[in-house]
């Protein structure tokens, strides 16, 4: 019995040995893809920045170099004098911060309702909201213009936040995360003598963080990056955004590439700093609305 015991284990530790070297040598291999994964995703930016130090020759050129020849700053002083970048850089920010607070606060309430409120029709109508998701943005541009042009909204920036304020992808995430929230503690609020507002405001909502974080990176992301819609609702320069306006280094002839990456290689500057700060947050937020049932 004792050797038949001492065979067990030793086969036992073999196994054990087998699975520990086929763990490792998965997660090296994973290790090197995802390594691979991060090279040719960030290259593609250091090139640029690089490239925003070089003159449009040296960029123009058959024989190409990463790294400028000579670093020069004409290029950044040029988007900030000539180019009236400030204006169309406050524009994007102003309006994808304002987009990225209205479409929190919306998901959230709906998010609260679609999940703590009992009524007919609930699940059809989150049902409803789910297939939005699945329907092409550009699907829905004819209809949104010609509603725009109805109400005399174009080339005003309601037609820019108005269309955005409700998001599918939101109202989902929101609704994942109220879902967790314990119907006793919301009771005890409403015995105490709480409004169905101060429930959501004091109780719910400071819970909900993790998603908001998530949401609010999401939307200001989109909001950002937008070029399409702005480009056909708003018409005068001045209110323009800048993922448009960099269109503008293109000429009929030529491109300011020099100028164009110069320009980039800022706007890029709060999309990245929004996401280093909340990035924790985050993931803790994905993670979360993909666990809730």
């Amino acid at each position: 019995m004792k050797m038949k015991k001492k065979r067990n284990l030793k086969l036992g530790n073999v196994v054990d040995n087998g699975q520990q070297k086929k763990f490792r040598i998965s997660s090296v291999i994973l290790n090197i893809v995802l390594i691979l994964c991060s090279i040719l995703t960030i290259l593609p930016f250091i090139w640029m920045i690089c490239s925003s130090f070089k003159t449009n020759a040296e960029i123009s050129a058959l024989v190409q170099s990463f790294l400028p020849k000579k670093i020069i700053f004409d290029n950044y002083q040029n988007v900030l004098q000539k180019f009236d970048f400030l204006r169309y850089f406050l524009n994007s920010l102003v309006y994808a911060l304002i987009i990225t607070v209205i479409t929190i606060y919306t998901s959230a309430i709906s998010g609260f309702v679609l999940a703590k409120y009992r009524f007919r029709g609930r699940q059809l109508l989150f049902t409803f909201i789910l297939s939005t998701m699945m329907v092409p943005g550009v699907v829905t541009i004819i209809p949104r213009y010609t509603m725009m042009q109805q109400l005399q909204w174009l080339d005003t920036y309601k037609a820019l936040v108005i269309p955005s304020i409700f998001t599918a992808f939101g109202i989902f995430m929101m609704r994942q995360a109220c879902t967790a929230i314990p119907d006793e503690m919301l009771d005890a609020a409403r015995i105490d003598g709480a409004g169905e507002f101060r429930v959501f405001h004091r109780i719910v909502f400071p819970q909900l963080h993790n998603s908001v974080v998530s949401i609010a990176i999401f939307q200001f992301l989109w909001a950002w990056d937008d070029y399409l819609w702005p480009y056909l609702v708003i018409r005068s320069g001045d209110k323009q955004m800048l993922s448009v306006a960099l269109n503008l280094f293109s000429g009929r002839y030529s491109t300011d590439y020099a100028g164009l990456f110069a320009a980039t290689s800022i706007a890029i500057i709060p999309v990245v700093i929004f996401y280093l700060v909340f990035q924790k947050r985050f993931i803790e937020g994905v993670s979360a609305s993909a666990v809730k049932g």
